[in-house]
């Protein structure tokens, strides 16, 4: 038992994972606490679980957060309208009520009868009292449902993986039942890795020149949004489709809309930035 659960996540072979990252996602395993997980747009919080289920071999259940998301939704809902219409226009027999209860994504990953990695997605897009009001349920792993007077408890607890944008401040009673990990930024040599795993066949001068040329961007302030590898992966696609060459990459930049995604981003790269290397004849890596 010393072992359970530590070391059993050690990436996919389509996602790029830190050793801290890995390590935070065992912990969490091992002390079966949901892995609360932030970062900037684009460092892959999402697609965390996705890799985390495809590599313990586990079934995904996704619960995307919305602004008008309640915690009772991911546990259940009891659809008074359909039985309505049941009893006025239909010849159903409306008296067993659990035919109109409906599990929620976290209902359904406690009913499961194996274990599955749950993904609360963007989990501070609800309202303040949302993390406060799936405390209870997350510890307890089971929910009660007085409709029916049935107690759903968690036959296996699920893997939890919640993301959050950092958009509010999320409660402390909370974050101490979280381990939490933040997602650095890839540095240029992870990033290369990153960029490997969907182009395995790139040239390596492409690869060199895209890189240069990206992280010199992400290194201008005034970016309202720095360009993220979901945009670095889209820009190389993009070059390579074209057959850009390669010195032509970090000199003119070419489709730079695939990285720039702010239309005061995109005239300050035309007016500024590109200017000064027009000027300058050089790149600013």
């Amino acid at each position: 038992m010393a072992n359970d659960g530590f070391d059993k996540f050690k990436g996919s072979h389509d996602y790029v994972t830190s050793e801290a990252l890995r390590n935070a996602v065992n912990v969490a395993i091992a002390l079966k606490r949901p892995l609360l997980v932030r970062g900037e747009p684009g460092t892959g919080k999402t697609l965390l679980a996705h890799s985390i289920a495809r590599g313990l071999d586990k079934r995904l259940i996704v619960w995307n957060i919305k602004s008008t998301t309640k915690a009772q939704e991911g546990l259940y809902v009891y659809d008074t309208v359909q039985r309505l219409n049941d009893s006025r226009f239909g010849d159903k027999d409306i008296s067993d009520i659990r035919q109109y209860i409906k599990l929620g994504k976290l209902g359904e990953a406690f009913a499961s009868k194996e274990e599955v990695v749950l993904l609360i997605d963007e989990v501070d897009k609800a309202d303040l009292e949302f993390p406060n009001d799936l405390l209870n349920e997350l510890d307890e792993m089971s929910f009660y449902i007085p409709e029916t007077g049935e107690t759903i408890v968690a036959t296996h607890r699920p893997i939890v993986a919640i993301t959050s944008n950092a958009e509010k401040e999320l409660p402390d009673a909370f974050l101490r039942r979280c381990i939490f990990h933040y997602i650095e930024f890839p540095d240029p040599a992870l990033m290369e890795e990153i960029v490997k795993v969907h182009f395995p066949d790139i040239r390596g001068n492409l690869l060199r020149q895209a890189l240069a040329t990206f992280y010199s961007l992400r290194k201008i302030d005034d970016f309202r949004k720095k360009p993220s590898t979901s945009e670095l992966i889209d820009w190389i696609r993009v070059l390579i489709a074209s057959g850009t060459p390669d010195e032509a990459i970090t000199a003119d930049i070419p489709f730079a809309g695939s990285l720039l995604k702010k239309e005061t981003d995109y005239a300050y790269f035309i007016n500024t930035f590109m200017k000064k290397k027009q000027t300058t004849g050089t790149s600013d890596n």
